[in-house]
């Protein structure tokens, strides 16, 4: 054995990396194999060889050969190593040699039936070839995109398949099938009255349109809105179909989806996140010596990428000037900033506020003139441009809203003296905040209009019943119309702006319209976009069950749309941002908009009476009165255990349990983090003391 000196030891303990249990089993699985290669091994290099070939030979007598390729060695010494293996096998007996071969055969069929799959991802080579000539970070941005139009598909494909058909099937009476609706039980007759405001008789061609936009007229009574499904039962032959219970189930399922899925995405860029935050050392030499993207085939988005770096480099030095200057600052001015910044956040809070009673009171003002024109079959009297102004009036305050106030926050964030990545990572959690809570003022202003009863009759219902008979579809129709107005600001922008904005730019040659220039492509901006549009999908998915086709069709226009924009109308930024954190970025706003859906959206199915007019849940007082009803038909014993489970005697135990595993994990991460730092001390030891690279044998 060789050991290094005292003093190199004591400089950088390394005791702690052999009390870990992962360093303690390698110890016995080396000592294990090392036995079993002393007997069985030559002498030599070609015995070293063969031993390899035997190392992997674990407990339980299991066989787990690593391939030649996988080992770090020249071509001769893989291909006598492969011969070694080979050898060995006639060695062993009938049932391992049968085992081996298997292993390798289907680690074979797996490896092709991977690589066949990769050919068959949507948009493969267009992303290809945007990561050719733009990068890998805007890349990651098309790859989002992708991702979004994947999990709306297999959402609406559950929806469909859950909710959707079987309701078809019944109406149709499709497959010897038939359906029951039982009325509500306890309930005054005026709370069950609901008359679509479908079009009746002769009506004017814009009409149609007009209801297209707005999900009213002859959209508002088919598949698409929750009002469609008023069935209580279903048979399909012998078997009975329980549409209440399935509709919640199936919003449970596409919610619990998400979450798992991105948070199975996420893991990825997680750990890429915690590798690339480094000391400010390994920061500077990753960026010189690793800092290229191979992956660059154009000679333009080549000069971006050298911009790129130089400017990542001059962030870094500009991080370190203002870490110096901040260090060298005296308490006059740290009071100074600090007042500054304070006053800057009530200026931040003020602009929320604003934008907050703007959309309420336009929420309001909609909601009032559009049931009260509908009410009084009057809208063939008013001018169509102005109904559809109206109802799409909440649409175009939130729209303004987005817009206008991100750019203040730009604005401001220069005076606040921050750092320039605290910067644009501050920016940006403002303009999330902005876009997810302008979605929940629209929500809160139509609760309150829902919630609002001034006579015993509407107390009776339980909301009001008279603006909203069917709330329900009221709530997916505001989401409908966020959905297709988002859909519609996009288009406009890149038709109306960034198009003749090109034109300009390539055939003007006056000095402002050039300093102007091409406008960005901000990978940033455009992820919001697609978020807020997400977050709007998986709330209007309980009201709307067919809103995530609509979604999949907009992203699925959205991706071409982006594409000749960037291509053709755009230029990369000059800021791009490392695509691993990006990816994990975006991976986690888009969970900070999946937790934001989950509160409007547990108030509507568990505090909200549901529609006593309309909707599946019409004889149940909230949408998750359907469970306790369906756990009482089960046997006693089985609702026992229900009960038992949903009881606190379960639920403590059980948390306490949870918190446990928590603070394990936590402290084994926080052990890993001890072990990374010393890893990092010792590869700091190793440019001073190459002797320091020989360890314990």
């Amino acid at each position: 054995e060789v050991f290094l000196p005292e003093e190199t030891r004591g400089a950088t303990p390394v005791d702690f990396l052999q009390q870990l249990p992962s360093y303690q089993s390698a110890l016995r699985r080396r000592a294990t194999a090392g036995t079993q290669e002393r007997r069985a091994a030559p002498q030599g290099p070609a015995g070293l060889l063969a031993a390899e070939g035997h190392r992997p030979q674990q407990e339980g007598d299991e066989v787990a050969v690593r391939p030649a390729r996988e080992y770090p060695l020249t071509i001769a010494e893989k291909r006598r190593l492969r011969d070694c293996q080979q050898a060995d096998i006639k060695y062993l007996s009938g049932w391992k040699q049968w085992k081996r071969t298997s292993s390798k055969s289907l680690k074979k069929v797996l490896s092709e039936v991977k690589e066949l799959s990769s050919y068959l991802k949507l948009w493969r080579h267009d992303i290809h070839s945007i990561e050719g000539k733009f990068g890998t970070g805007i890349q990651s941005y098309f790859s989002f995109l992708r991702f979004l139009v994947l999990l709306n598909f297999i959402i609406f494909i559950l929806m469909f398949s859950l909710v959707t058909l079987p309701s078809i099937i019944s109406k149709y009476g499709m497959f010897n099938s038939s359906f029951a609706k039982i009325p509500p039980k306890n309930i005054e007759p005026h709370c069950t009255v609901y008359e679509p405001s479908g079009n009746k008789g002769l009506v004017y061609f814009y009409t149609y349109l007009k209801d297209l936009l707005s999900g009213t007229g002859f959209l508002e009574v088919t598949v698409l809105f929750y009002g469609y499904y008023t069935i209580d039962a279903e048979w399909i032959g012998i078997h009975k179909y329980n549409l209440p219970l399935a509709y919640l189930l199936a919003t449970f399922a596409y919610l619990a989806l998400s979450l798992i899925w991105i948070i199975k995405r996420s893991v990825g860029g997680f750990k890429q996140n915690l590798v690339h935050n480094e000391d400010p050392f390994q920061s500077y030499c990753n960026k010189v010596f690793a800092g290229w993207d191979f992956c660059i085939t154009d000679p333009n988005a080549a000069r971006l990428k050298h911009r790129s770096l130089q400017y990542e480099l001059q962030t870094d030095l500009e991080e370190e000037r203002l870490k110096r200057k901040e260090a060298d600052r005296t308490m006059k001015e740290k009071l100074c900033i600090y007042f500054l910044r304070i006053f800057i956040n009530i200026i931040v809070i003020a602009v929320l506020s604003g934008c907050f009673y703007s959309i309420y009171r336009a929420t309001v003002f909609s909601q009032e003139n559009s049931n009260v024109s509908i009410r009084h079959d009057d809208v063939s009297n008013m001018n169509f441009q102005a109904n559809l102004l109206v109802q799409y009036l909440p649409s175009i305050v939130i729209t303004l809203a987005n817009f206008i106030a991100p750019q203040i926050f730009s604005f401001l964030i220069r005076f606040e003296d921050y750092s320039p990545a605290f910067e644009i990572r501050l920016t940006l959690m403002r303009c999330v905040f902005v876009r997810l809570a302008n979605i929940g003022v629209l929500l809160f202003s139509l609760w309150s209009q829902i919630s609002y009863c001034a006579t015993d009759k509407c107390n009776a219902c339980g909301y009001n019943y008279e603006l909203y008979p069917c709330w329900e579809s009221e709530v997916g129709q505001e989401m409908y119309k966020l959905m297709i107005f988002d859909f519609i600001i996009i288009l406009a922008v890149f038709l109306f702006v960034d198009f003749p904005r090109k034109l300009l730019v390539t055939h003007c040659s006056c000095k402002p319209v050039q300093w102007c220039g091409l406008q960005e492509f901000g990978i940033s901006d455009n992820v919001l976009e697609i978020i807020y549009g997400q977050t709007i999908c998986w709330i209007g998915t309980f009201f709307s069950p067919l809103l995530p086709a609509i979604a999949t069709i907009k992203y699925f226009i959205i991706f071409y749309i982006k594409k000749i924009s960037l291509i053709h109308t755009r230029k990369p930024a000059a800021r791009p941002i490392r695509a691993s954190s990006s990816n994990f970025f975006f991976l986690v706003v888009l969970l900070i908009g999946l937790v934001l859906a989950f509160i409007p959206l547990g108030i509507s199915i568990a505090h909200i009476p549901s529609s006593k007019a309309c909707g599946p849940f019409r004889n149940f007082n909230t949408s998750w009165a359907v469970v306790p009803h369906t756990i009482d038909g089960f046997p006693t014993r089985l609702q026992q255990v229900l009960y038992g489970i949903a009881s606190e005697a379960f639920a403590v135990p059980f948390f306490m349990v949870i918190c446990l595993v928590m603070f394990y994990f936590i402290a084994l991460a926080g052990a890993h983090k001890r072990v990374v730092e010393q890893l990092r001390e010792q590869l700091v030891m190793v440019r001073f003391d190459p002797l320091f690279c020989t360890a314990k044998i």
